[in-house]
C-alpha cells in the first residue's frame, strides 16, 4: 500500500492527474464546503486572539484546490493579509497554483493557527489482518500486480495492543485493520500545533461499530475497484477515529459531517417558494445552495464522514 500511493510512480505521487480525476470528495463538491471551513479558521483566529500571522496548512492537500477556494474567500475578511496558506503534499506543486500558497512534503513546525486534513487519514498505509479457522489472526498478505490475497504470519505484538485497546472481538472470517500507524501519523501532525487547532475530516468508525469485514477498497476514473496495490487507483480504508483522537492526546470533538456543517451555517433546507416570486433568479441561486449543501449532508454519503477537531492550547466552545 505505501509503494502504491507514495512510492516512485504511486498515485499520489504523479504529477500527471489528481485525485480529483478517481473520486469525488467534499472539496471538490460545492464551495459551501470550503466557506464552512473558513468560518472555522475565523473562530479559531479569534480564540488566539487574532495573531499578526495565522497558518492556515492543509495536510494531504492533492493539487490545491481546498487551499485555492479558502484564500479567494478570505479576501475581504477579518483575515486579510495576516493569513498564510501551506499544502502538505508528495506530489509536485500543481500548475497555477497562487503564488501566496506555499507547497511542501512536510508538515511545517509551531503552527499557530489550523492543521486541516480532509480525506487523508484514509489514505495513511495500514495492515489487514483476519481470524482463520483454528482462531489466529493472521496478517493478509497481497500479491501487487494481481491482487490475490493469502494468509500470512500472525500480526505482532504492536498490532495485538492496539487491537485489544481499540477492536471488539473478531470472529472467524473477520477483517481487522490495524489503524495505530493512523494514530502515529495524526498525532504526529496534531505535534505540530503550538496553539490552535487541528481537524481530520474522514470515513471512519467508533470503537462500538467497527465493520466486521473491513473496509479497505480502491477507486479509479471515479468508480469503486478491488485494493490492487499496483499503483493504478486510489486505496483508502476508513479510519478509527477514536483511536486517532486519543493518540494525538488534546482535548477533542467527534461529531459527523452532517452536525458539524449545520453548526457553521450550512443547511440543506429549500428556499421559500415566496422568493421565487420576488426574486426568480435569487431563487435559483438558492436553491442550487440548498442542493449542493443537500449533497454535503446526506448521511448517507459525504455527510456520513466525521469530523475530529482537537483545540490545541485555546477554547472553541459550541464551534461544532
Amino acid at each position: 500500500m505505501t509503494t502504491a500511493l507514495y512510492g516512485p510512480g504511486g498515485f499520489f505521487t504523479r504529477a500527471s492527474e489528481g485525485p480529483a480525476d478517481h473520486f469525488r470528495t467534499s472539496v471538490h463538491a460545492s464551495p459551501l464546503f470550503a466557506g464552512a471551513l473558513l468560518r472555522l479558521i475565523q473562530r479559531v483566529d479569534a480564540a488566539l486572539g487574532r495573531p499578526r500571522v495565522l497558518q492556515v496548512v492543509d495536510v494531504g492537500a492533492g493539487r490545491g484546490e481546498l487551499l485555492a477556494a479558502l484564500r479567494a474567500l478570505a479576501d475581504g475578511t477579518g483575515l486579510g493579509e495576516r493569513v498564510r496558506f501551506t499544502g502538505v503534499e508528495v506530489a509536485p506543486r500543481p500548475d497555477g497554483l497562487p503564488a501566496e500558497i506555499g507547497w511542501q512534503p512536510d508538515v511545517p513546525q509551531d503552527i499557530v493557527g489550523v492543521l486541516l486534513a480532509t480525506e487523508w487519514l484514509d489514505n495513511v498505509p495500514l495492515d489487514v489482518a483476519e481470524v482463520d479457522e483454528h482462531g489466529r489472526i493472521r496478517r493478509v498478505l497481497v500479491d501487487p500486480v494481481g491482487g490475490l490475497e493469502s494468509l500470512g504470519p500472525d500480526i505482532d505484538a504492536a498490532d495485538r495492543f492496539w487491537l485489544a485497546r481499540w477492536w471488539r472481538g473478531a470472529g472467524l472470517g473477520d477483517r481487522v485493520e490495524l489503524g495505530w500507524p493512523r494514530d502515529l501519523a495524526w498525532a504526529d501532525a496534531v505535534s505540530s500545533v503550538r496553539r490552535g487547532s487541528a481537524l481530520a475530516v474522514d470515513y471512519g468508525h467508533l470503537r462500538t461499530a467497527r465493520p466486521p469485514l473491513g473496509t479497505l477498497t480502491g477507486f479509479r476514473g471515479g468508480r469503486q475497484v478491488s485494493p490492487v496495490p499496483d499503483g493504478g487507483s486510489d486505496l483508502t480504508a476508513h479510519v478509527a477515529l477514536d483511536s486517532a483522537a486519543a493518540a494525538a492526546g488534546w482535548a477533542y470533538t467527534i461529531v459527523s459531517q452532517r452536525h458539524a456543517l449545520k453548526a457553521l451555517g450550512v443547511d440543506g433546507g429549500r428556499p421559500p417558494l415566496e422568493l421565487a416570486r420576488t426574486d426568480p433568479a435569487g431563487y435559483l441561486r438558492a436553491l442550487s445552495a440548498a442542493g449542493a449543501a443537500a449533497e454535503l449532508t446526506d448521511p448517507d454519503g459525504l455527510g456520513g464522514h466525521w469530523w475530529l477537531l482537537h483545540e490545541v492550547g485555546i477554547e472553541l466552545r459550541g464551534t461544532i
